[in-house]
């Protein structure tokens, strides 16, 4: 980074603890961003030693059973979760609001919670705001939208949340999928890769061997966390579990199975892959909203559980005879690109605006 550069009013990234997907967008934007970047949450379960920025550790705000809402009665109808009595959020908080106020952020990019939103606005900090899919008509998530200078979405508007209101869609920035690129002459071999994220609950060894052996003359790599198996495996199926690059896996694959994460229909839609998706519970229909719109474009087969084993080679043909082209058709190129030039024509407006006041 240049020395102008390394001048420039820093901005804070806030990544959310759910899943992997938040950080590694985070990480790739930053990378990018020509000014200082800090990266804010809780990372213990995320190996941030390859960070392109400043680590801002926070304490862990989450309490047994945590479902991102926290159940009180009396809770402010603009929040999902403000437990009362909890230290370790007083200090999360606490940590977060005087980063902001010693570093005079230019912007605050959310990934996401309404909670963090709000205490930025209080602090007269702008942010961008992500929004992910489903259906986030609550009040909290309208009030977060509402408080932020815009919001950022990392889907194309195709595959909008239906009912999502108009004020939300106009508001919003589709930057598209955000995906490292497939690697140039890759093959395909025939092979079907199921792949599973962090923020699920992973595979059923049983389940995988079943499904196998429903189509043994195509081999299985299974990628992500499965349970550890218990019996003899049949011969097309390899367990990989954790990988540092699922890249190649699915670059040489000709369906993939997985769920309905941001991170994996991302990176099978830059790759144009024929997609089997089982979208997994979320807080607000958030994998099957996602799900349900790939299907309507024909972008996808769609089953919401896994399916029983004699539904496996009915299920592998109708996979293999969509188009990869529909899912394809939807990204556009260089979206971290594109995302970095919203991030700095936000912070252009949210200056402009600093300077007519004096400040």
């Amino acid at each position: 980074m240049s020395e102008a550069a390394a001048s420039r009013r820093p901005v804070g990234y806030y990544v959310h603890h759910q899943g992997a997907g938040h950080w590694q967008r985070a990480n790739l934007i930053a990378a990018r961003l020509d000014r200082p970047v800090t990266l804010i949450g809780t990372f213990a379960e995320i190996d941030t030693s390859r960070a392109n920025g400043a680590i801002l550790d926070l304490p862990d705000d989450r309490l047994t059973g945590f479902d991102g809402q926290d159940g009180e009665a009396i809770r402010p109808d603009c929040f999902h979760y403000v437990p009362v009595g909890i230290d370790r959020i007083r200090a999360r908080m606490g940590m977060l609001a005087a980063w902001m106020a010693e570093h005079d952020p230019a912007l605050l990019i959310v990934d996401v919670s309404v909670e963090v939103t709000l205490l930025a606005r209080l602090l007269s900090v702008p942010t961008l705001v992500v929004r992910l899919a489903g259906n986030r008509t609550d009040i909290p998530h309208l009030e977060g939208f509402r408080s932020a200078e815009r919001l950022l979405a990392f889907n194309p508007p195709e595959i909008e949340t239906a009912g999502t209101p108009d004020w939300v869609r106009a508001k919003t920035l589709y930057a598209g999928f955000l995906a490292d690129a497939p690697k140039a002459g890759a093959s395909e071999d025939g092979s079907i890769a199921v792949i599973y994220g962090r923020g699920g609950a992973g595979g059923s060894v049983s389940d995988l061997a079943a499904a196998a052996r429903a189509v043994p003359d195509r081999h299985w790599h299974v990628l992500g966390p499965v349970e550890s198996p218990t019996a003899d495996l049949p011969p097309n199926l390899h367990l990989h579990g954790w990988v540092a690059e699922t890249g190649p896996y699915l670059d040489r694959a000709t369906l993939v199975v997985g769920g309905g994460g941001d991170g994996v229909v991302a990176a099978v839609a830059t790759r144009a892959k024929r997609f089997l998706c089982l979208p997994e519970p979320r807080a607000f229909d958030e994998q099957t909203a996602k799900a349900e719109a790939l299907a309507a474009l024909g972008a996808a087969i769609v089953r919401t559980e896994w399916p029983n084993a004699s539904d496996w080679p009915a299920l592998i043909r109708a996979g293999l005879a969509l188009d990869p082209a529909v899912i394809g058709g939807l990204v556009q190129a260089d979206a971290i690109g594109r995302t970095v030039a919203i991030i700095e024509d936000v912070i252009r407006a949210a200056e402009h605006r600093r300077e007519r006041f004096g400040i």
